[in-house]
C-alpha cells in the first residue's frame, strides 16, 4: 500500500497539514477548489525560477491570503518590492477579490525539500547533463544536509535512448509504510527536446514522535528543524552508530578472534614456531 499512495495525502491529518485551508458550502466549493488550482499554476509559471516548494492558500471571509514557500525569495520579491506588488494586482484580476495578501516564507534548507532538489534535476536533465551525475548530486546534497534517506526515480527516453525505461537510485531508507516518518514527496516532469522525462524524489527526515502542529506553515518557515520542530527524532545515528561496528570489527575483541600472532606461536613447541621453520 505505502508504494502506491502518495506520501503526503496518506499522512496528512497523522503528521502534515493541508495546503488549502478554507470552508465553502456544497454551492461554492468546486469554484474555490478550481480556483486554488488557477493561482497555483498561475504562480508556478510566473515564477519560473523562483525556487519554489508550495504554495499555501488560506482564506477568510472576504480575503485571500497567498503564502509562498521559496528557497530564493530575491526573485519573487524582486527590487524594492516591485515584483511581489506586480503579483498581488495580477492575483486580484485573477481571482476577482480587492482583498488579496501575499506572504513569502524561506526555506533555510532546500536540499530537503523533494519539490525543488525534483526541478533542480529536472532543469539539469533539460541542460543535458547527464541524469545520473544529476541524480547522484543531489542525493549527496541531502544526506549531508541530515536526511535519513533519499530515493530517486526517472523515467522516459534517458539520455535519448530509442525505447523508454525507468530507473531508480537510492540512498538510505525511505520507509513508506511507516506513517509517523516524515517522507516528502515531489513528482515532476523535464521538457527535453526527445520527449518528457518524469522525475519522482522521495525524502525521508526522520521519526514524528510528538504531536506536531499541522499549520504547513509553521512547519517549513524560518528553519525549524530538529527536535523543536514538534518531535522531529532524527534517530538512525542511535541504531546504525559507529561503536557497535568498532567493537564488532576491531578494537579488544575483534583483535582478540582475528590475532593470529599468539595463536601460531603457541601451536606448537617453541622449536617448531613459525619463525624457526622459516629460518
Amino acid at each position: 500500500m505505502g508504494q502506491k499512495t502518495n506520501p503526503i495525502g496518506i499522512r496528512l491529518g497523522i503528521i502534515r497539514g493541508w495546503d488549502s485551508n478554507w470552508y465553502a458550502n456544497k454551492k461554492d466549493f468546486g469554484k474555490k477548489l478550481i480556483e486554488d488550482n488557477k493561482i497555483r499554476n498561475y504562480l508556478n509559471a510566473r515564477i519560473n525560477k523562483g525556487g519554489i516548494s508550495k504554495i499555501v492558500i488560506e482564506r477568510t471571509l472576504n480575503k485571500l491570503i497567498v503564502t509562498i514557500h521559496t528557497s530564493k525569495p530575491g526573485i519573487i520579491i524582486g527590487k524594492g518590492g516591485g515584483e511581489v506588488d506586480r503579483i498581488k494586482e495580477e492575483l486580484k484580476k485573477l481571482t476577482g477579490n480587492d482583498d488579496v495578501q501575499i506572504n513569502i516564507l524561506e526555506i533555510r534548507r532546500p536540499e530537503l525539500d523533494a519539490q525543488i532538489v525534483a526541478d533542480t534535476i529536472a532543469r539539469q536533465i533539460e541542460g543535458r547533463i547527464n541524469y545520473k551525475r544529476a541524480i547522484k548530486m543531489s542525493i549527496a546534497s541531502a544526506l549531508r544536509m541530515g536526511a535519513e534517506g533519499i530515493k530517486v526515480r526517472v523515467g522516459g527516453r534517458l539520455g535519448g535512448a530509442e525505447i523508454a525505461r525507468s530507473e531508480e537510485i537510492k540512498q538510505g531508507r525511505t520507509p513508506l509504510h511507516t506513517l509517523r516518518m516524515d517522507i516528502d514527496y515531489a513528482n515532476v516532469f523535464a521538457q527535453t527536446v526527445y520527449g518528457k522525462i518524469g522525475i519522482k524524489v522521495w525524502i525521508c527526515k526522520g521519526e514524528v514522535l510528538a504531536k506536531r502542529d499541522l499549520n504547513p506553515n509553521i512547519l517549513a518557515g524560518g528553519g525549524k528543524e530538529g527536535p523543536d520542530r514538534g518531535g522531529f527524532d532524527n534517530r538512525g545515528g542511535d541504531r546504525r552508530g559507529g561503536d557497535r561496528r568498532d567493537d564488532r570489527r576491531g578494537g579488544g575483541q575483534g583483535g582478540d578472534r582475528r590475532g593470529g600472532g599468539d595463536r601460531r606461536n603457541t601451536s606448537g613447541g617453541g622449536g617448531r614456531s613459525g619463525g624457526d621453520r622459516r629460518n
